[in-house]
């Protein structure tokens, strides 16, 4: 079944911060469609945060997956079940936790044991 897959990997896309990593999943969740992100050991060290969108009708395609992802090198953002996010007059305010909040956007955060076979060798 490996051997199917190696043309059928996810398409890499890194995100410059969590910040957008966060955005891009707040504004699935807000919209209605199920979200979460994914966590997994990095190949140098530190965890690999991601999410997988499709980005539909691509040409001939019924939609190109995607894997937007986000490495934290340093383990700064420590081991919170949901990254949670929330605007207001204040600004933009984004931040792991352990828990939930009344009023801001709760995305869980899924720990994986390893990186699937699917996703792409350079994540």
């Amino acid at each position: 079944m490996a051997d199917e897959q190696v043309g059928e990997r996810l398409v890499p896309v890194k995100v410059g911060s969590l910040r957008d990593l966060a955005r891009i999943a707040a504004s699935i969740v807000t919209l209605g469609q199920p979200a979460y992100l994914v966590r997994f050991p990095g190949k140098d060290g530190g965890k690999v945060y991601g999410i997988i969108a499709v980005l539909r009708d691509y040409y001939k395609l019924y939609g190109l997956p995607m894997l937007y992802y986000y490495v934290d090198s340093g383990n700064e953002l420590g081991d919170g079940s949901y990254l949670l996010v929330k605007l207001d007059d204040q600004g933009e305010h984004i931040e792991v936790s352990h828990a939930t909040r009344p009023g801001w956007v709760a995305i869980p955060i899924i720990n994986l044991a390893e990186k699937p076979s699917f996703f792409p060798e350079e994540v």
